[in-house]
């Protein structure tokens, strides 16, 4: 017997008993799902950055390389997203046909059941590349490789599953899509209300032991062209015809959508974008044991599947989607910036243009960072729930920020919608992904620092573990053990947070990262104070801490900041530190630190316990919230970083599609080549103080050949600038012909004269 485990411990495991609220089975499963990874690193206080270092960048194989710039680049010429929009309002024929040929729905599946075997990095640059050519392609590509019956086979499926499935949802024959989301779940999807009952029921003529299902869902994209549903339900055994228990829990089952009972709807609109998305429903339709993914043995298991596929699923698709989004801003808005001149000057030299400006070539560095590194978490086979969660929440939200900076910039050319508006599109889709794979609200009120602080804080999820066990004494056992564990790592945290935080970080470890060294300084610090007040927080507040969302929330911006600059550093280091893009780095960092330093004094300012608060808060902040966020220096070098073309713009939007068409990006792309091409000839003209070009030559200040150049250059831009218009009958059907519009409005005018 251990005295401190009898005197000491004992007393404190009975408390901590009475005060932890229940947790409910979904709860634990979610999050028993997925892995911890270099989120568990940060919590510590002390993460090691050679550990980060370390870390082998996702790279792409040569044959996974050969489809990017082959099928892929062929895809992307076969798109146009206003066609697709406008006239048809799905993808044309032809192109579902070359996805299902070239099997873009089974990028994932292993090539032994006929599918590619990609990696997720190969899946993420694929989704990358499409998006920047039409979101409802990438859309339509990425579901069937993320949360898709696919996944789940992989991970769960029984050997005969696997087998009779995979090949045909990797060749196309079957198009998939999942049904999770229900009228009365959404992302609380736990508390969906659609049901499998076991029972006997007949199935191809032989009478069988399977499940009668009744459902309904909605915004099931891909539902309305799906031949292969799979569907999440609650399993119900009322006879016991499988085991005691009656109400088995959530259950995911393969429903091939020709079967009796199984209804398709008509389709969604959502934010005007036309990838197929629609409700579906399920009445009385039965399938025996075997289409359960898993099998029999796999009832009741169905959250932690899904929660484990969703934590990869998080980490790819949206984040793709987001860091294109990003990096085709940034291409596109330093371009028109460039082009567009006012007041005799070019709109890039306006500071207040610069400021936007930077904050895209930023947030396209740093998603494009992060997107690359969870990549390489997924590519060694780890699975990270709480990032995953990070990712989509930030990506998304950023994404949006980014595109709302590039129609500001653009202006009317962003509003006026038609062929050669290259953003608009763009600016009507983030709805989805901030909305779609759990709502950005929740995610960050509730899931990144709420499950990061029970699986990725060292000790807390052990003690939890004790606490819940029904062997009292070999719960007390476990908990003394983790629970003085605990004691230690926080004074120590509580020393490393004090030393840190007064210095300013100046003795904190760091590697020897040439400039960016002061960096990861500042980060070891802000990690030691993230470590300490959640400890602190978790101690005073304890299971009320679930229900203080907003304490919650800042927390998770906390931890968010020390991924996504982290994975900003390993970028930098990965490429050979480039100078020429110090400046997007240095202002992540400074915006990064700025958020970090503001939610510290945000919490404090509303933790209960003020007498915590206030030994924190000297603690942890002695000087208050310091960092004001990137100087003007850095806001005008990272604006500059796509105003010209340099192998600096080509690293910050790498294999973005090119397609040399006549549409508004490939005419963007042709005028600031050639502006760019003719500056210094402009340059000329300007210090002559010459407008027109043949003047110019006449003067002999440029020769005719230049001349030619500026002509091309000004035409160029022109066909830019310019917007769509439309005849009022291509809008409306209240117009039959062009010749009809002045007689309706004289009809309208003598009506309303009469009446």
């Amino acid at each position: 017997m251990s005295f401190r485990r009898d005197n000491i411990t004992k007393p404190i495991f009975s408390w901590a008993r009475g005060v932890l609220p229940a947790m409910s089975d979904t709860e634990r499963e979610a999050l028993e799902a997925g892995d911890v990874w270099w989120d568990a690193d940060l919590f510590t206080g002390d993460p090691d950055w050679t550990k980060l270092l370390k870390i082998a960048p996702a790279k792409l194989t040569d044959e996974e390389q050969a489809f990017l710039s082959g099928p892929v680049d062929k895809l992307c010429a076969m798109l146009d997203e206003w066609k697709i929009f406008w006239e048809m309002r799905d993808l044309p024929q032809d192109v579902w046909h070359f996805v299902k040929r070239e099997k873009f729905f089974g990028m994932i599946i292993p090539k032994e059941f006929g599918g590619l075997g990609f990696s997720p990095y190969a899946h993420s640059e694929v989704v990358r590349k499409i998006s920047t050519r039409s979101i409802a392609a990438a859309v339509t590509v990425m579901v069937p490789n993320s949360l898709g019956p696919g996944e789940l086979l992989m991970r769960f499926g029984t050997k005969e599953q696997q087998e009779r499935w995979l090949p045909r949802l990797a060749d196309g024959r079957d198009i998939p899509c999942f049904g999770l989301t229900s009228p009365e779940a959404g992302s609380d999807a736990a508390s969906m209300v659609d049901t499998g009952i076991i029972c006997k029921g007949n199935f191809e003529d032989r009478e069988v032991i399977g499940l009668r299902l009744n459902w309904h869902k909605r915004y099931i994209t891909l539902g309305p062209v799906a031949t292969l549903l799979g569907l999440a339900f609650k399993a119900y055994d009322p006879d016991h015809l499988v085991g005691d228990q009656e109400e088995l829990g959530i259950t995911v089952a393969l429903i091939p959508t020709n079967l009796p009972g199984v209804e398709i709807g008509q389709r969604h609109l959502p934010s005007m974008q036309v990838f197929q998305n629609g409700p579906n429903w399920g009445r009385d339709v039965f399938i025996p044991l075997d289409y359960v993914i898993g099998g029999q043995e796999r009832l009741g298991q169905g959250w932690k599947m899904l929660m484990t596929a969703l934590a990869a699923g998080r980490g790819i698709s949206l984040p793709s989607l987001s860091a294109a989004g990003a990096a085709y801003a940034a291409r596109t808005t330093g371009a028109y910036a460039r082009i567009r001149e006012q007041f005799g000057i070019s709109i890039s030299k306006f500071e207040g243009v610069e400021e936007p400006l930077a904050r895209i070539v930023a947030t396209a560095y740093q998603l494009d960072a992060a997107r690359r590194l969870t990549c390489a978490a997924l590519n060694a086979g780890v699975h990270p729930a709480v990032i995953s969660g990070i990712m989509k929440l930030h990506a998304t939200e950023r994404m949006r920020t980014a595109i709302d900076d590039a129609m500001d910039i653009h202006g009317g050319k962003g509003v006026i919608d038609g062929p050669q508006n290259y953003l608009g599109n763009l600016h009507r889709a983030v709805p989805v992904g901030i909305t779609v794979e759990g709502a950005n609200i929740l995610t960050r009120n509730l899931i990144v620092f709420g499950q990061g602080a029970i699986r990725a804080h060292p000790y807390l999820l052990d003690e939890m573990n004790a606490l819940a066990d029904t062997d009292r004494e070999r719960g007390l056992t476990a908990f003394d053990k983790a629970f003085w564990k605990h004691v230690g790592h926080s004074f120590e945290t509580l020393l490393r947070a004090f030393g840190r935080s007064w210095s300013f970080g100046v003795f904190a470890m760091a590697p020897d990262a040439g400039d960016a060294t002061p960096f990861y300084r500042q980060l070891s610090r802000y990690s030691a104070a993230f470590a300490l007040c959640a400890d602190m927080a978790l101690l005073t507040l304890g299971g009320a801490l679930k229900r203080k969302e907003m304490l919650s929330a800042r927390f998770g911006d906390i931890l968010s900041e020390l991924y996504l600059l982290s994975a900003a550093l390993k970028r930098w280091q990965d490429e050979g530190r480039q100078k020429e893009d110090f400046a997007a780095l240095e202002w992540c960092m400074a915006t990064g630190f700025r958020t970090i330093e503001n939610r510290l004094a945000e919490i404090l300012a509303n933790l209960p316990n003020r007498f915590v608060a206030a030994f924190l808060k000297f603690v942890v902040q002695p000087f208050g919230a310091r960092v004001l966020g990137p100087s003007d220096r850095v806001v005008h070098q990272c604006a500059g970083l796509v105003l010209e073309p340099s192998a600096a713009r080509e690293r910050l939007t790498p294999d973005l599609a090119h397609v040399d068409d006549d549409g508004g990006f490939a005419r963007l792309e042709r005028a600031f080549k050639l502006v760019a091409a003719t500056d210094a000839i402009a340059k000329r003209m300007r210090g002559a103080h010459i407008r027109d070009w043949k003047e110019a030559v006449t003067k002999g200040v440029i020769t005719q050949a230049e001349g030619e150049q500026l002509a091309a250059a000004h035409e160029a831009v022109t066909k830019v600038i310019e917007v769509d218009d439309f005849a009022p009958e291509a809008l409306s059907p209240i117009y039959k012909k062009t010749a009809d519009v002045h007689q309706f409005f004289q009809e309208l005018g003598e009506q309303r004269a009469a009446s």
